[in-house]
């Protein structure tokens, strides 16, 4: 259902296609926390940033970056979110774009602002990280790399485990 609404095949309403993304990722939330509390690395592309700036990117007056963050409120919290920033124009010269319902210039202009409204908020401040996406192909590599390890090492020399960090409310 959501990738044949990703793929503009089929509409869905506005909240009940959040909630289906939010519910998505509620059910993977045991098994994330049962692979981090092992002390395995998890890495996912996306995960709830994603999900609540695009939702409030349509712009429905009923669903603004809060409502759509409050679903996810609970889920463990990452300890790094890379935001890969780019132009949308930028972003539509480059092969690929626009093959999916959210990949549309004026939209990718509202989530880049909702991006930058999330991290006036200190948790999520403190979990993103920009990366400007705009250079080569090497010099992003290299800075998320550089980015990586040094979370990695941060996370990985603490002297004793951290509880599992959750999603607060605001």
């Amino acid at each position: 259902m959501i990738n044949s609404y990703l793929q503009g095949a089929s509409q869905q309403e506005d909240h009940a296609i959040h909630l289906l993304f939010s519910a998505n990722r509620w059910e993977a939330a045991e098994k994330i926390k049962q692979l981090i509390t092992s002390g395995t690395d998890v890495v996912i592309d996306r995960y709830y940033y994603s999900g609540c700036v695009y939702s409030a990117a349509k712009r429905n007056p009923a669903m603004d970056l809060a409502w759509c963050r409050n679903m996810e409120v609970g889920l463990p919290r990452p300890d790094l979110c890379l935001f890969l920033d780019v132009s949308a124009e930028d972003a539509a010269r480059r092969g690929g774009f626009g093959t999916e319902r959210y990949e549309k210039q004026d939209l990718q202009n509202r989530v880049r602002d909702l991006f930058a409204e999330m991290r006036i908020h200190p948790d999520e401040n403190e979990d993103m990280v920009v990366i400007d996406a705009g250079g080569s192909m090497d010099a992003v590599h290299d800075a998320i790399q550089q980015i990586v390890i040094e979370r990695c090492l941060g996370v990985g020399n603490r002297e004793e485990r951290q509880p599992l960090r959750v999603i607060k409310p605001w």
